[in-house]
């Protein structure tokens, strides 16, 4: 009887495994590296108002360098 349970177990954490690796924007063992580059991050704050223009040529201009 706890062979049986065993294998089902093995079963589900298949099923699971092939499941995570299916799914959009994952891969084996989680989540894919596709962090933001500096730059993009600096255009995203910069056109959702979190920083000013003065402000985003000077960082730009520090990442740059």
């Amino acid at each position: 009887m706890a062979w049986m349970g065993l294998w089902w177990l093995i079963a589900i954490a298949l099923v699971v495994l092939l499941v995570r690796a299916l799914w959009p924007g994952r891969g084996w063992l989680g989540p894919r590296d596709e962090r933001e580059s500096p730059e993009k991050i600096l255009k995203r704050r910069y056109a959702a108002g979190e920083i000013d223009r003065e402000t985003y040529e000077r960082m730009r201009r520090e990442l740059a360098a």
